[in-house]
């Protein structure tokens, strides 16, 4: 099983805003989310964006790790 902790350069909250700034229909229940509780958060947005949840780790830690400048 394939492990989906998500490593973070940037706090959560921050994450949080460049994501709702890169999709607007992703909402604050959306993104809820706890430390060893990322399936629900992935799942939750691959359902709401179309990919997969491997596809939605990599683009919330490449956000993290550019600081809101990926897209």
């Amino acid at each position: 099983m394939e492990t989906s902790t998500l490593k973070l350069e940037a706090p959560w909250e921050e994450v949080k805003e460049y994501i709702k700034e890169v999709n607007i229909t992703i909402t604050d229940e959306d993104l809820e989310y706890e430390p060893g509780q990322e399936d629900q958060l992935l799942e939750r947005l691959s359902g709401k964006i179309g990919k997969s949840k491997q596809d939605v780790k990599a683009w919330i830690e490449s956000l993290s790790y550019n600081k809101g400048i990926a897209g």
